[in-house]
């Protein structure tokens, strides 16, 4: 239920859209093409059942947890129309 100015299913397109754009992020950040043999941050060997189970895999472990890590740290942004979440 919208109230005010805004259409009926106004709440719902937003949750859409979040999730379209949160979709859209992880596809685009999933690796693609042949595997590497080391990481290209460290440049230890990856292993081979890494390999297998990740195609396209650029990272070690470690080096992937890493940037996982960082990327948490640097989460979307508020679609939510709350005055809380404009007087920031």
């Amino acid at each position: 239920m919208a109230g005010g100015w805004a259409k009926d299913g106004a709440v719902q397109d937003q949750i859409d859209a979040s999730v379209g754009d949160a979709i859209k992020r992880a596809r685009d950040q999933m690796p693609s093409g042949n595997s590497l043999n080391h990481c290209e941050e460290c440049e230890q060997p990856i292993p081979e059942a890494r390999q297998q189970a990740v195609p396209g895999v650029r990272l070690c472990v470690p080096c992937q947890r890493e940037i996982d890590e960082q990327s948490k740290r640097h989460a979307g942004y508020n679609r939510r129309g709350s005055k809380d979440s404009q007087l920031r």
